[in-house]
């Protein structure tokens, strides 16, 4: 249970919702501490073959929320009591700044596929939260920036170090070194998002749910192996990701769903798959 999240099922596709619109879904100590047992729920979750990141209300998320967590920023996120000295302080606030990093890892190394809807504003933490997605849809009315620059922080939750994974070095530069806020249409210019949908939140949500629903057709285990290939050929050369592929096969290949896939093609039906 959670004050800024909700889940819904449906099928073998689960939507996180962002539920805390009278803030704009603002990022404060209630989505650090939820965002990761939700996600490392649906990871553990057999029954859950794709997930939808979206937000109710008018923005997708405002980013980190100033009004809460602000104040701590400029003398140490963690304090550490009067008596402690700076260096006390300055460990405490890392270890708080961990443990928000770590809320945004259980998004990217959830191995379940995660599509994100996006409208409205997605702003600072929202730019390190949508870099955590497989896949990214906007409505045509959204508005990005990578906001902390103006704002005098280094981005320190994901954005310099996904971002540059996604876009090219140049257009990240343009958009870390300015703050500047971009159409959904640049974004899409610049590849961060796969697509823009005309319409309103419930459309691109449509879309979202959409291409989940398509990908969670496919075998799980899979899309599952898919995305952890991928994951690791970031890091590696060819020659090592094939490598890496030969010995994931030969230990994953024989599911019950290849079965199941050869079969249904002999008799000419669509597939049954059981994720097993």
């Amino acid at each position: 249970m959670s004050d800024v999240f909700s889940i819904e099922r449906d099928g073998h596709v689960a939507t996180v919702w962002l539920d805390n619109p009278d803030r704009r879904n603002a990022m404060g100590s209630a989505f650090f501490e939820g965002i990761k047992p939700v996600f490392d729920d649906l990871a553990d979750d057999p029954d859950v073959w794709a997930i939808v990141l979206a937000a109710k209300g008018p923005a997708f998320t405002v980013g980190l929320d100033l009004k809460e967590v602000g104040g701590g920023l400029s003398g140490g996120l963690g304090g550490g009591g009067k008596a402690g000295s700076d260096a006390s302080r300055r460990l405490t606030s890392r270890r708080q700044l961990l443990r928000w990093q770590e809320a945004f890892t259980a998004v990217a190394d959830c191995p379940k596929p995660v599509v994100a809807a996006i409208h409205g504003w997605c702003i600072g933490g929202g730019i390190d939260l949508i870099c955590c997605a497989d896949i990214r849809l906007a409505s045509a009315d959204t508005t990005f920036s990578v906001r902390e620059t103006k704002v005098a922080i280094v981005a320190d939750l994901g954005t310099l170090q996904r971002l540059p994974k996604i876009l090219s070095p140049g257009h990240v530069a343009e958009l870390a070194f300015t703050g500047k806020d971009i159409t959904a249409e640049r974004a899409a210019g610049m590849g961060l998002v796969n697509d823009v949908v005309d319409g309103s939140a419930d459309e691109v949500y449509a879309a979202a749910r959409a291409m989940a629903e398509e990908i969670a057709s496919n075998p799980p285990l899979v899309v599952q192996g898919v995305k952890q290939v991928l994951k690791a050929g970031r890091e590696l050369t060819v020659e090592q990701g094939l490598d890496y592929v030969s010995l994931w096969n030969s230990a994953f290949l024989g599911t019950n769903d290849l079965v199941e896939a050869m079969t249904s093609f002999m008799e000419k039906r669509p597939p049954n798959y059981s994720g097993t």
